[in-house]
């Protein structure tokens, strides 16, 4: 049988080894501080790029004046009207339909 001594077994070196890592406590503490702040600034620089980002875009709401939300509601309202059957505009259209295609910057 192995001899108890205050709680440890005679065989093991060194009664203290479960507390042996506060030995160094101040470097751990230093470093998870470090890591907090660079992770804080990293917050920081991925908000402050959003927000830029944010100027950027083009928000009808925040970027237009007051009456022109209005305006645009109308605009948005607005069709086009089927007063004249597709047949009607055809048959007054002096369009060639059988005409090629025009695509900018090609001589036929």
């Amino acid at each position: 049988e192995d001899q108890v001594v205050n709680g440890h077994d005679e065989k093991e070196n060194n009664p203290f080894a479960e507390y042996m890592w506060m030995e160094n406590e101040e470097d751990f503490d230093r470093q998870v501080e470090e890591e907090l702040q660079e992770q804080e600034f990293l917050d920081r620089c991925f908000q402050e790029m959003l927000e830029e980002e944010d100027q950027d875009w083009f928000i009808p709401s925040r970027d237009l004046p007051q009456g022109m939300g209005q305006l645009q509601q109308q605009l948005n309202g607005l069709s086009v009207g089927d007063s004249h059957s597709s047949e009607d505009i055809l048959s007054k259209s002096n369009l060639n339909p059988d005409a090629k295609e025009f695509v900018p910057g090609v001589k036929y």
